[in-house]
């Protein structure tokens, strides 16, 4: 196929002698798509594009300034030192002249460049849009003949003629991707991922590296036909591109999502994975419609929006690697199956929650931020955003690193927030650990973990001494210690509670006793464990925010 879509900016408006009439800008600031000839990639020789390039390329003008009174611009300089590129453009047009002398559009444009000089650019600089095509000169430009719609660059005759006469002289082989026998491509399409190099493809053919095997060279050794790698290309060039909806960034990694039939589901599925997936630092609220990401997939996989068992949904991950571009993730999945893993994240994140606004925490922002100093989700460490999406997306174990985070944060803040509590019991619940009771959304009064019953009394004895004396310094002094060595500060705390007791009403002391008593009596025979694990640390910490949510929850008589 050997054709692209490109964006052009700005179009130079000629008349069919090649007399300037004026310059037109082309759609919003990126320009508008044409369908063009794609020719081969540039390297260190110039290669003009069809009937449209840069402006090096069209204008010879590169790096043009406004003219000041005491120092005009000079055009002649500027012109001379682009003239390699310029005039392989101008060569490129004169050859379509001699091939095509009836194309209108060849003809006008080859007699502009006939008397195309400085005179021509400074009759260009009195236009309107002058001062824009100066600062697009980097972007790409074509020509339209006055009166006529169509561009030069989207000239069908003209891309005909450059596809036939492309060279190309591979023998025809089995498309690796279609299995039609047609001839294969020697290079693939640059497809620019965040962090890489602007000429990076998805597919490679590295010369002289181990892979000329039988005397097949580039894209000869594991044939893509033009049309496979030109539908390809465009598809990962338009999910690629400025405002996609397709694609999130983590760290140095893009991925690229997309469902396979454009229906209701496939939408409001790739919007959902937007929403959840994607946000700036600088969004005032990115988790906003999380609740509805959970809505939207719960409809998914209970039926109500309707799906087949074709309707699938895929995601590509995608990484700079030298002059390549690294593909560290696929998944291939039923869209209910993909719904039903979404749906396990919330189910294992979900957590008791008193507060009035309960605004969502489920959210790959939140979750990152609840580990980080400051709370800013960008400094979270390289690898750990990236491991917690795969973990979401195939339901494995969320990582360590995750956990041991959240531990971290909570013992140098003194703070159990609702999402850390949920990171927790998410990261506890997934483990594969049959010994351990799965941890449940409510306060589980069963728990007999001694690590989570430990962090419950604390709770209680936390509770106490705030009734009592309106305070925390429990909390503040003992919370750490008494989460990984509990048995050297309870016996310290407890005795503490005592007095704390003595200045609340009788029956306010009765229920209180009577709920240390229930805990107590569950702990070990042998007393309180001398040291709790890392796992069991992270269930005192649940221990603790379920009871204390406990507190505030409004109790039957």
């Amino acid at each position: 196929m050997q054709m692209a879509w490109t964006n052009f900016c700005y179009a130079i408006v000629i008349d069919e002698n090649g007399v300037f009439r004026s310059i037109e800008q082309l759609g919003d600031v990126d320009g508008t798509q044409l369908l063009t000839f794609r020719p081969e990639e540039r390297t260190s020789a110039p290669v003009p594009h069809c009937l449209g390039d840069n402006g090096a390329y069209v204008l010879g003008l590169k790096d043009v300034k406004p003219d000041k009174p005491d120092k005009p611009f000079d055009f002649q300089k500027e012109m001379e030192s682009n003239k390699k590129n310029f005039s392989a453009f101008v060569k490129d047009v004169k050859g379509l002249s001699e091939a095509l002398p009836n194309n209108k559009n060849v003809r006008a444009i080859g007699r502009f460049y006939q008397s195309y000089g400085i005179e021509t650019v400074k009759q260009m600089s009195q236009d309107v849009n002058w001062d824009g095509l100066c600062k697009s000169l980097s972007k790409n430009m074509t020509f339209r003949i006055f009166g006529e719609t169509t561009l030069a660059a989207s000239d069908q005759q003209v891309i005909k003629h450059k596809i036939d006469t492309a060279s190309n002289e591979n023998k025809e082989a089995i498309c690796l991707i279609t299995g039609q026998k047609a001839k294969p491509v020697n290079t693939t399409y640059s497809t620019f991922i965040l962090g890489g190099k602007s000429n990076a493809k998805l597919v490679s053919f590295q010369v002289s590296s181990g892979y000329d095997s039988y005397g097949k060279r580039q894209g000869q050794n594991a044939p893509v036909s033009d049309e496979a790698e030109f539908k390809y290309t465009t598809a990962l060039l338009s999910m690629l591109s400025k405002g996609s909806r397709n694609k999130f960034i983590i760290g140095n990694r893009t991925f690229l999502f997309w469902a396979s039939k454009d229906d209701e589901a496939g939408r409001q599925a790739e919007e959902s994975i937007l929403n959840m997936f994607g946000f700036t630092e600088q969004e005032d609220d990115p988790n906003r419609n999380i609740e509805q990401v959970r809505k939207t997939f719960n409809a998914i996989y209970s039926g109500s929006l309707r799906t087949s068992l074709d309707d699938k949904f895929y995601i590509l991950g995608l990484a700079p690697n030298s002059a390549r571009i690294a593909v560290t993730y696929w998944s291939e999945l039923p869209l209910k199956d993909f719904a039903a893993r979404i749906l396990r994240h919330f189910e294992d994140m979900e957590i008791a929650d008193t507060r009035k606004e309960k605004k969502p925490y489920m959210g790959l922002r939140s979750i990152l931020a609840a580990v980080t100093l400051g709370g800013k989700s960008s400094d979270a460490t390289p690898n750990l955003p990236e491991s917690v999406v795969k973990s979401i997306f195939q339901s494995l174990p969320y990582p360590y690193t995750l956990f041991a985070g959240c531990i971290r944060r909570i013992r140098a803040e003194q703070s159990l927030n609702i999402t850390r509590a949920a990171i927790i019991k998410a990261y506890l619940n997934r483990q594969q650990n049959d010994n351990q009771k799965k941890i449940e959304v409510m306060l589980d009064k069963e728990n007999t973990n001694q690590g989570y019953l430990c962090g419950r009394l604390f709770a209680v004895l936390d509770k106490i001494q705030e009734e009592a004396n309106n305070q925390h310094s429990i909390r503040e002094r003992y919370m750490n210690s008494a989460s990984s060595t509990p048995a050297a500060v309870f016996s310290t705390i407890l005795n503490l509670s005592y007095h704390h007791l003595e200045k609340l009403n009788e029956g306010r002391k009765i229920w209180f006793e009577k709920l240390k008593q229930e805990i107590v009596d569950k702990i070990s025979p042998d007393g309180f464990p001398a040291h709790l694990d890392l796992q069991d640390q992270g269930r005192f910490f649940v221990g603790y925010y379920q009871q204390t949510q406990w507190f505030y929850t409004k109790k039957e008589e």
